[in-house]
């Protein structure tokens, strides 16, 4: 598995697809990160504080548009 650390920049804008997939367009710096021994390999994902709250907010609207496709009988 190869492992990296991605640090995200800035978010550009938040979308969903047919698939109910959700796309987050950002700017982020993306490097290889070597693996530890004796630790299980993972990729980083770090982010600014207000870059975490830029996505909360990204993150709630997406998902109140999923909500409104949704047929009303599946509530």
């Amino acid at each position: 598995m190869k492992t990296y650390t991605i640090e995200i920049q800035k978010f550009k804008a938040a979308s969903n697809n047919i698939h109910g997939q959700m796309l987050l367009k950002v700017d982020a710096l993306v490097s290889p990160k070597a693996p530890v021994e004796g630790i299980e390999p993972s990729t980083i994902l770090t982010l600014t504080e207000a870059n975490a709250r830029v996505l909360m907010a990204l993150l709630k609207a997406q998902l109140l548009e999923f909500d409104s496709k949704k047929a009303r009988s599946r509530f």
